[in-house]
């Protein structure tokens, strides 16, 4: 899928305005107040925009557990660690004085928002450690059950499959397979090697992505891309329920198992060096969502950025995941169960 010339210029000046605003901005790097905090049912998140601080209160359903509706009030500084908020809220009538309370890495722990104190939730990442899963099953038992087994059978005309390694396509595409080491959601080596394959028109057009991604000084990265079926299998065999929202049912098969899906972030032309998106990959956490309203300015518009992009060559970003992109047509390829050493 491509879009109308006329189009994709509009898109490039608007995407080239946003990101020279942040750029100006001196967005990037995380600051060390922001982050989730909560106290029992009430919960909120500081961010940042502008260089200023925010309190990002949930107004949502705690079901739903996105931050899909919620209201902002600002913060103005007063001193160190020191700041009041000047609206209304729903955890205020007045206005109010907000404390923060940091480590010694200068980390902020705790809010205080007149006398009702929110610790902050810390994430894997923000701890220096991969989020990983509490398996259900032991890695053994994972991969005996999953070879053991055969995907489901589909009916129906498919696509011949035509799988084509993405270095090969562009060398300038960074990969970070997670899966082929231990540093992953799983905690176990699930691929035997650090490769990385899409169907032909789908790899065409993340290629133009990077191409395009280019003007604006990143490229990309790309974390995981065809998965053998098997490996879908040991996901959720080793997934407990309250976390499958994460992974795809092998029952009905996964868009990475066709080789229509892709997992990327952004690296950094200048540096080589990865950019922050605003959680880790394969985050099981709020933070994963797309529309996520946290973090700084700068993680929001590289989401963006990214979803823009990808867009306009015809994939689309998953609710789930801010990293994780389906390409359009995927219907028409069938589900896939060969190891890489087989392609």
């Amino acid at each position: 899928m491509r879009i109308d010339k006329n189009v994709r210029r509009s898109l490039s000046v608007f995407l080239l305005v946003v990101v020279c605003c942040v750029w100006q901005s001196g967005l990037g790097s995380a600051n060390p107040m922001l982050g989730l905090f909560e106290q029992g049912e009430r919960r909120f998140l500081v961010r940042e925009r502008a260089d200023q601080l925010e309190l990002v209160f949930d107004a949502s359903d705690r079901a739903d557990n996105q931050f899909s509706l919620y209201s902002v009030y600002p913060l103005k500084f007063l001193s160190k660690n020191s700041y009041r908020l000047l609206a209304y809220g729903p955890l205020r009538k007045e206005s109010a004085t907000v404390t923060f309370e940091q480590d010694r890495q200068g980390r902020a722990v705790a809010v205080t928002i007149g006398e009702s104190r929110y610790p902050k939730k810390f994430f894997d990442i923000e701890l220096g450690k991969t989020f990983q899963i509490k398996s259900l099953l032991p890695a053994d038992e994972l991969r005996r059950r999953a070879l053991a087994a055969t995907p489901p059978k589909e009916s129906g005309q498919f696509v011949a499959a035509d799988l084509v390694e993405l270095i090969g396509m562009d060398p300038t595409l960074k990969l970070d397979i997670r899966y082929a080491g231990t540093n992953n959601f799983m905690g176990m080596q699930l691929y035997d090697e650090p490769r990385a394959f899409l169907q032909r028109p789908a790899a065409e057009a993340l290629v133009r992505v990077n191409a395009l991604l280019k003007k604006y000084g990143y490229g990309l990265i790309v974390y995981d891309a065809y998965r053998p079926w098997y490996v879908t299998k040991m996901f959720w065999d080793a997934t407990p329920d309250s976390q499958k929202i994460f992974v795809a049912d092998p029952a009905k098969g996964s868009r990475h198992n066709r080789g229509c899906a892709v997992d990327v972030g952004f690296y950094s032309l200048a540096t080589g060096e990865p950019v922050d998106m605003g959680s880790d990959y394969d985050e099981f956490s709020i933070r994963a969502f797309p529309t996520y309203p946290g973090g700084t300015a700068g993680q929001r518009e590289r989401r963006e950025l990214l979803r823009l992009l990808m867009a306009g060559e015809g994939f689309t970003v998953y609710p789930e995941e801010w990293w994780h992109f389906d390409f359009a047509g995927w219907q028409k390829y069938p589900i896939l169960n060969l190891r890489f050493e087989q392609l």
